[in-house]
């Protein structure tokens, strides 16, 4: 049995279907090119301001701000995770997540309209919250779990939905709500950057906009900054599209390169991660000092229920708290295998106290883990180990 069979939603054990190829297949092949006799597989980056364009400008090469090869082969092969035998979803990269955010936002809202942003999500989404409502944007808030943002939905343009919520890792059920915002003509967008597209495909649940951050377990390698926006809605893409050559959110041709390298190895990443944090998160639940323990994955999780309905994996992040800042700060310190970061999903385990940016509402002493692909058993055996050495 796969790893994704025991670790993952109620989808994750059936990877493969009639309509294609199983994930494996599907992200080692996506987006590349037919082959050429003599090429590369995967075309290198294309370092180019401009091309040649002599007459009409005409075509999909004119300028570097507006396209690049290297963003279309990675841009077709993000389509093809995040919506695989669909033809009619766009994708389009960016320079970081924030940016693919701020492009849905800004680009989909006008001034007089509402949207609605869950409380605890991204640590940037009150930056955001900001500006949106210095553009005379109404902005209302509530928390991911129970599907409370049902609760001051009406009216709104846009549901802004992130699932699992980070670092709380509450989840929300998408399709009920998706369902709700259009009955009420409001647009949807889901953050899926911790889920990845290998765990959840917002488009199928009927979102209109799927977005993450690649710089995530996306890449996975923590040497890359991007973000991406998958939509349906042509028209809605296209001002998506405006917005990012308005204000040059655009990658670099070694960014997209870097991450579509990377995303050949998503599935075997994505499956021991996910695994793995099960496995941490079953071993730190026996631990007396840790409370408030969150990972979906967890049959006993208030979120286990939902995300298996909609999630097909469940994670590489578990969130635990500490007694205290003080035994927090000593249990990271004394962490060997895995390092200080603020960052998550990479291949090398990270963690970081995330009370000390101030912006999440979270005690003290939380905790948020990021598992890596170290061996289970000696990433295990370092957690505990750590518990053990700075115990009060």
């Amino acid at each position: 049995m796969s790893d994704s069979a025991t670790n993952g939603g109620a989808g994750a054990g059936t990877e493969r279907s009639a309509s294609g190829p199983g994930d494996g297949t599907r992200a080692v092949r996506a987006g590349l090119p037919e082959p050429v006799r003599h090429e590369p597989t995967l075309p290198g980056p294309v370092f180019a301001a401009h091309f040649h364009l002599p007459g009409d400008p005409t075509g999909p090469y004119t300028y570097g701000r507006d396209e690049n090869p290297t963003w279309t082969h990675l841009e077709r092969a993000i389509g093809e995770l995040e919506a695989p035998g669909r033809s009619d979803v766009e994708t389009l990269v960016f320079a970081s997540g924030m940016a693919a955010i701020s492009s849905v936002l800004f680009s989909q809202l006008r001034a007089g309209d509402a949207a609605v942003l869950p409380d605890d999500g991204y640590q940037a989404l009150p930056l955001v919250r900001a500006q949106l409502e210095a553009y005379g944007i109404e902005v209302r808030t509530a928390p991911t779990g129970q599907d409370a943002q049902l609760g001051v939905l009406d009216g709104a343009k846009l549901l802004w939905i992130e699932t699992p919520s980070n670092p709380g890792l509450d989840v929300c059920d998408v399709r009920r709500l998706v369902e709700a915002a259009h009955a009420r003509g409001a647009l949807v967008a889901v953050d899926n950057t911790l889920a990845t597209p290998l765990g959840q495909r917002p488009l199928e649940l009927g979102a209109d906009f799927s977005v993450a951050s690649g710089t995530k377990q996306l890449t996975g390698h923590g040497d890359v900054l991007l973000g991406y926006v998958a939509g349906r809605d042509t028209g809605a893409m296209a001002a998506v599209r405006r917005w990012r050559k308005i204000v040059g959110a655009i990658p670099g041709p070694m960014e997209a390169w870097l991450a579509h390298r990377s995303i050949a190895t998503l599935q075997l990443r994505v499956d021991r991660q996910d695994a793995t944090a099960l496995r941490v998160a079953e071993a730190l639940r026996t631990r007396p000092e840790i409370t408030g323990l969150r990972y979906p994955g967890l049959p006993d999780d208030p979120s286990h229920k939902i995300a298996s309905q909609q999630m097909r994996r469940y994670g590489c992040v578990v969130s635990f708290t500490l007694p205290s800042r003080a035994r927090a700060d000593r249990f990271l310190e004394a962490l060997r295998l895995v390092e200080g970061a603020t960052s998550f999903g990479g291949v090398r385990s990270t963690a970081e106290r995330r009370g000390r940016w101030g912006g999440d509402a979270v005690p003290e002493g939380f905790i948020r883990l990021s598992v890596g692909a170290e061996d289970p058993d000696d990433l295990v055996a370092d957690l505990l180990r750590a518990l053990d050495e700075t115990a009060d």
